[in-house]
């Protein structure tokens, strides 16, 4: 009948536990509760929200009956559920709380993660979110790593390479009887893939024949070069780009004084008719 409905004003916890003060800490500490009235072997704690109140009571004292007295807190949970779970358990964790059961999420919707207190209390925080929010959420998550991947993808393909910026030294210098070679970008000097230099002949010099394993690539800058390959002579002059084949064999003739820039993977090598083996172009190393 509703006159004789149970009529609720306030929720208690009693728990028996061997160390009051133990406990007492950790839920003043921990949980945000406050000291309401204590005595040896007692405490009675509140939070002045909806959480129930704890009353602390040592084993063995003899306010129980005679056949409570020696029973231990044990084998319950004390649930709260709150607001802001992620915030809450970032905050227990940084304090070094005993964080016993780690972040979870239950399929119904109940995120949840326990402590447990120096007397084996176990205390239970709880956010629930409904079954669509739970699967938003997921989603979102779910969108939030991919932008995140796609946002480092991106930032990488971005990502401006080192620049190397290379001077011609009288120590990458290469005199020969027939040309002067200065060395410029290669792997010694910081390039990966591509080595240049330049090449300066006197007027009638001529290199000897020979063959490269990689293609060259000839810019004459200064003068005109007579380069021979394939049997086919060809004049290139100041301003012109030659292209020479891999493995042919070529010989270089300056007419009169002339210089030109060179490129070519910083791996190829030179091969002399007449002699074994391949021979590395020092200025390109």
């Amino acid at each position: 009948m509703p006159g004789d409905a149970l009529n609720v004003t306030t929720s208690t916890l009693s728990l028996t536990v061997a160390d009051v003060d133990a406990s007492r800490v950790f839920f003043c500490t921990h949980l945000g509760y406050e000291v309401a009235m204590a005595a040896d072997g007692f405490a009675s704690l509140t939070r002045g929200d909806a959480a129930a109140d704890i009353v602390l009571l040592r084993r063995g004292t003899e306010v129980l009956p005679a056949d409570q007295r020696d029973r231990q807190a044990g084998g319950l949970i004390l649930a709260l559920t709150v607001t802001g779970l992620d915030a809450e358990e970032r905050r227990l964790r940084e304090a070094g709380a005993p964080i016993t059961m780690p972040l979870r999420e239950e399929p119904w919707g109940e995120r949840l993660f326990q402590l447990t207190d120096p007397n084996g209390v176990v205390v239970q925080l709880v956010e629930w979110v409904a079954p669509d929010e739970a699967e938003q959420a997921e989603q979102a998550e779910q969108t939030e790593q991919a932008e995140q991947a796609e946002q480092a993808e991106q930032a990488q393909d971005t990502e401006e390479p080192a620049v190397r910026v290379i001077s011609p030294v009288a120590e990458n210098v290469t005199e020969s009887p027939n040309a002067r070679m200065t060395g410029l970008a290669a792997p010694s000097r910081g390039s990966t893939e591509l080595s240049t230099w330049t090449v300066e002949m006197g007027a009638g010099q001529t290199g000897p024949e020979h063959s490269i394993s990689r293609e060259q690539v000839w810019t004459v800058t200064a003068g005109v070069l007579h380069v021979t390959c394939g049997g086919r002579t060809d004049k290139i002059t100041a301003g012109q780009t030659l292209v020479l084949p891999p493995d042919v064999l070529r010989q270089v003739h300056a007419p009169q004084a002339a210089e030109a820039h060179v490129a070519m993977r910083s791996d190829g090598v030179a091969s002399v008719p007449g002699t074994e083996g391949t021979r590395v172009l020092p200025w390109a190393q």
